[in-house]
């Protein structure tokens, strides 16, 4: 450990400078961060725990951990329809892990994502132990225009965006040395791109959103569950990226059903708004694929088909490093 280094110089030295002034009244350095929040709006909180060797390998850089902390938290504000604005970074870090070299790599990592997403650091915690980092974001939404998940109606149209299945093969690769490092699924897995620009034009078109965290059948499940629906996908409609489907030709559709890890948004759209929303998401360039419908849910509470068909799959990306 490096002995120069306490609670407060490490504060002050790596991470002060990640407090703007975007209606942040009283930031890093007192007992509590002070808002303003504007009359109208809610405020969306969000919390994230990473812990190393469980949900990033004990060999990521300090600015792969920080990168991938704060755009999960990040994917969370995008399925609720929210503007992201401030975080507080709860930092466990073991002692001989200190060390000026490590600690302006995560502070880069942070600020690097902060400034994209234009967010602040207003507060939190740092401790010695297990490396984890834990943040807590909150996010600013008009009152009574929020994306939850129990919107979702009989009929409606199941969307995703981007491609599924790149979050678990860039694990696949992390935990088999022998396998090839694809550069593009690294940087999907340690910075993955929240959805926020879509997150916030869905509050006009969704009737429920949630970010695909745990995997496709698991997320769609909690959305189906939530809305008291079910849902009928058509695996060949996944969109998948060429490059898994050559690469890992047995396992990508697996991958995009269950992987998890993508942080992509699951959403719903009522049949009557899907022609304008697919001509708002190309007018914005905003990659989305209609994969299903929601429809009645039968007798046996079955709330997901694919291709007609119950999963047997139930293999989750939730399992991680583990």
């Amino acid at each position: 450990m490096d002995q120069s280094i306490d609670e407060f110089s490490l504060i002050s030295g790596y991470f002060k400078e990640l407090t703007s002034q975007q209606d942040v009244v009283v930031g890093i350095g007192d007992d509590a961060a002070v808002i303003d929040t504007k009359k109208q709006h809610q405020i969306a909180v969000a919390t994230d725990t990473l812990v190393a060797s469980v949900h990033f390998p004990e060999d990521a850089t300090a600015e792969q951990i920080a990168t991938r902390a704060l755009c999960v938290n990040l994917s969370d504000m995008a399925a609720m329809g929210a503007v992201p604005k401030w975080f507080t970074l709860a930092l466990s870090i073991p002692k001989e892990m200190v060390s000026a070299k490590w600690l302006e790599g995560f502070s880069q990592g942070l600020a690097k994502v902060a400034e994209q997403y234009n967010v602040s650091l207003i507060g939190g915690d740092t401790t010695a132990g297990p490396l984890t980092i834990s943040i807590t974001l909150l996010g600013e939404l008009p009152t009574g225009q929020r994306l939850c998940r129990d919107g979702a109606k009989q009929g409606d149209i199941i969307y995703v965006s981007g491609t599924l299945g790149d979050g678990a093969a860039a694990l696949y690769e992390l935990t088999h040395t022998d396998s090839t490092q694809n550069n593009r699924l690294l940087q999907r897995f340690y910075c993955p791109q929240p959805q926020i620009e879509l997150g916030l034009g869905l509050r006009a078109y969704a009737s429920a959103c949630i970010d695909i965290s745990d995997g496709l059948v698991a997320d769609l499940g909690h959305l189906c569950k939530a809305s008291s629906v079910a849902a009928s996908i058509n695996s060949q409609a996944l969109p998948i990226q060429a490059d898994i489907r050559q690469q890992y030709p047995e396992q990508s559709m697996q991958w995009a059903l269950t992987g998890g890890d993508d942080y992509q948004l699951c959403f719903t759209v009522a049949k009557r708004h899907q022609a304008e929303f697919e001509r708002w998401a190309s007018l914005n360039k905003i990659a989305v694929t209609a994969i299903g419908n929601m429809t009645a849910l039968d007798h046996n509470q079955d709330y997901l088909k694919i291709d007609d068909q119950k999963p047997s799959i139930t293999v989750g990306g939730y399992t991680h490093f583990r």
